[in-house]
């Protein structure tokens, strides 16, 4: 069996600020993404999800992580899925608003 962990060294955590707004977007969403520290925020986001051995929904992450904005770490997670460094497969758990939320799962790098 092959194992596929990459270490974060392997790994291109940060978006570009240029893909943080719309074209059309004011002057301030503009300062605001090139002042947000993507790199950072979507290890700490990674590794968040990595913590949890069955996946984790929204939920988990933002309660592990109260001291971020919820839009600053949900606007992580396609960041990371598009990147492949996580999966969400479909399946869902309850979160605390009761209704279902996709689970997130690392890939353990882009080679899975």
């Amino acid at each position: 069996m092959t194992n596929n962990t990459a270490t974060q060294d392997n790994f291109d955590f940060g978006t570009s600020a240029h893909m943080l707004h719309r074209k059309d977007s004011p002057d301030t969403s503009v300062q605001a993404a090139y002042q947000l520290d993507s790199t950072k925020l979507e290890k700490i986001v990674y590794d968040t999800i990595k913590s949890f051995e069955s996946g984790c929904i929204a939920d988990d992450v933002l309660a592990k992580l109260p001291e971020y904005r919820y839009s600053s770490i949900t606007a992580r997670f396609a960041a990371l899925d598009r990147k492949g460094f996580i999966y969400r497969d479909g399946d869902k758990r309850k979160g605390d608003s009761g209704r279902g939320q996709l689970v997130m799962r690392v890939t353990g790098g882009t080679d899975d």
